[in-house]
């Protein structure tokens, strides 16, 4: 569901999807938090354009209940940072720490990146090498350089991007983004060129992601969601286990608006189409899709 405006309060942007239930929540929900909510409330009432319904989630370090709203449970993928040798040597599985290695000595360099029109490039040239990414479609292939560039460019100013080269060529990178008082960092975007898997670069961007978050004192870092919906365990959730990441349950709270915003909670409609699918059956479609893409790809004239 695409945005369909995007809200400025006090400087906290706000995004509202949806076109018969208008769902209000932060840009970034993720990875940054609203220090006050209820103030956010106050200002969606008072829109002249409709907002039906406000859902947030409290911060990774605040994961007791503390307001009264109506509140479903949610989880993030965080990982307790003390110091890198700490996560080294005692959180991180044997494969993991091996991955990161082997990064290394196949001539992968992990350093930070400026963005500039050279980093925009590399990115690009990842997004759109492959239409197909873990079973499912890219939402970033096709994309153009500007597109690209313009949503990259989002919270530079408390954001850094990790590259991973190979001969000084961009094979992968992290954009880490920390939360407005500093006490977390979230990967917002980790994608590595398929070509290159054999060179573990994404576990090599993950190892030089903790290490600053421990050089900064960052207490967490936050790899989006550990489960997605009725979806408990697939590749992803394995390679954020292996690497230290821990399921976090945090409440998600929905507010009502409207009326309408109301009636959507009872009805359930605040929910994805998915989540009211029974799990055999979601498993089921997912393989029908994976065959139905790989299918595809073979059957794409050369050079497409």
């Amino acid at each position: 569901m695409s945005v369909s405006r995007m809200i400025d309060i006090g400087g906290t942007k706000i995004q509202v999807r949806g076109s018969i239930v208008r769902i209000a929540r932060l840009d970034g929900e993720k990875f940054l938090f609203a220090d006050d909510p209820e103030a956010i409330i106050r200002s969606l009432r008072k829109q002249s354009s409709r907002v039906d319904l406000f859902t947030f989630i409290q911060k990774v370090s605040d994961t007791n209940p503390k307001y009264g709203y109506m509140r479903e449970w949610d989880n993030l993928a965080v990982l307790p940072i003390s110091t890198f040798d700490k996560w080294w040597n005692e959180q991180i599985g044997f494969k993991a720490r091996n991955k990161a290695k082997q990064a290394e000595k196949k001539g992968v360099v992990i350093r930070e990146a400026p963005f500039d029109d050279e980093l925009v490039h590399g990115i690009w040239q990842i997004y759109n090498e492959t239409p197909i990414r873990q079973g499912r479609k890219f939402a970033h292939f096709g994309k153009d350089l500007d597109t690209v560039r313009s949503e990259e460019a989002t919270y530079l100013d408390r954001s850094i991007f990790l590259g991973a080269y190979l001969d000084g060529r961009l094979i992968g990178f992290i954009k880490l983004l920390w939360d407005y008082d500093g006490s977390q960092a979230g990967l917002l975007n980790i994608v590595s060129l398929i070509e290159h898997r054999d060179k573990a670069p994404t576990n090599a961007l993950v190892a030089h992601a903790v290490r600053i978050c421990a050089d900064r004192n960052t207490p967490y870092l936050v790899y989006s969601n550990f489960a997605y919906g009725k979806r408990t365990r697939d590749s992803l959730s394995d390679f954020k286990e292996r690497n230290a990441f821990q399921r976090v349950n945090l409440p998600r709270y929905y507010v009502p608006l409207t009326a309408v915003g109301s009636m959507a909670l009872k009805l359930g409609l605040h929910k994805r189409i998915s989540e009211h699918v029974p799990e055999w059956m979601i498993l089921k479609l997912r393989e029908i899709r994976k065959n139905w893409l790989h299918r595809q790809m073979q059957s794409a004239p050369e050079g497409t």
